[in-house]
């Protein structure tokens, strides 16, 4: 039978929330005749999570349960989910109730009736400290947008729909979640967009929010569009600035011998502060070269950077 819906959700210590959230999913999807499955992932939760995902999927045939060995974060959780799932849609969503799952069937249209790719959640209203949280983030979604050139009001939100060919196409790693969107882009799937969600105040348990997350994004937003670039062609980025800066450093050097074959200055080439300089930027030049030799040669011979220890499952596979 064909899965018209995966629900893939990546969990840590949200114990009291679990017993809401999935009769909460399973109505909605009942009401609107979907044939679902809901694929949790424990990211090596410190609370009884994994004991409420056990008792769930004896209550529900459409839950299955995966339990890493320790945490390892969320883009591993869905990277997992990701490789699980077998729904023609496939929506995450957080486990503790700020995203609701009254939000499937809009987004599942969006999908299939509409045509969309992936259909990224904008939670327009906020229910977060103004100061600590809607602010940054403002500012970060602000300048994903320039970088990336994806116009997505909320890049970040974990409220996501995509076609399942999208995330079997690309790789999440790191801390790429925050980036799916871009890491779509790249892969070649275009029609990418937002729905207003409702955002929820949170009900049980604290937020994981911290402030590193935007400094690490910022860099991984970076990391993302080299990769995304010249992560199959690394040489074409550093062999281009080495040519560029060899030469520079070659045609300074050239100059400087002309110039005192030409004058007949007394002074010699080494006396010249110039002279250094073209010294060091052919120098900076060969460096660039090396680095694309080298990184051509760790592109070709790169390994399974995804792999995690499960230390067990439950529900039906």
């Amino acid at each position: 039978m064909s899965v018209d819906i995966s629900i893939v959700i990546p969990l840590f210590n949200e114990e009291e929330s679990l017993p809401e959230l999935v009769p909460w999913i399973d109505k909605v999807c009942n009401e609107h005749n979907y044939v679902y499955e809901i694929v949790m992932i424990d990211d090596g939760s410190t609370d009884n999570s994994w004991h409420v995902i056990e008792t769930l999927t004896k209550k529900f045939s459409t839950v299955r349960g995966i339990k890493f060995q320790r945490n390892y974060g969320k883009s591993p959780a869905l990277y997992i989910g990701f490789k699980e799932a077998i729904g023609n849609v496939v929506i995450t969503m957080d486990a503790d109730l700020q995203d609701s799952p009254d939000e499937i069937p809009g987004l599942y249209h969006m999908i299939v009736d509409e045509g969309y790719d992936l259909v990224s959640g904008w939670k327009k209203v906020r229910y977060d400290n103004a100061i600590t949280k809607n602010l940054p983030s403002k500012l970060y979604n602000a300048v994903n947008r320039h970088l990336s050139g994806i116009q997505l009001h909320d890049m970040n939100c974990g409220l996501k729909a995509y076609k399942r060919k999208v995330i079997k196409s690309i790789e999440v790693y790191g801390e790429m979640h925050r980036f799916i969107p871009v890491l779509a882009k790249y892969a070649g799937f275009h029609k990418i967009g937002e729905k207003v969600v409702q955002h929820r105040a949170r009900k049980y348990g604290v937020s994981k929010f911290g402030w590193e997350r935007f400094i690490n994004g910022f860099l991984d937003l970076l990391s993302i569009q080299f990769v995304s670039r010249f992560g199959k062609k690394p040489m074409h980025l550093f062999g281009g600035l080495g040519s560029v800066t060899f030469l520079a450093g070659f045609i300074c050097v050239g100059w400087l011998i002309f110039d005192k074959l030409r004058l007949g200055n007394e002074f010699g080439l080494t006396n010249k502060p110039a002279f250094y300089l073209a010294l060091t930027t052919m120098a900076i030049g060969t460096f660039f070269f090396l680095t694309g030799f080298v990184a051509e040669l760790v592109v070709r011979n790169a390994g399974d950077r995804n792999s995690y220890l499960i230390e067990t499952k439950t529900g039906n596979e």
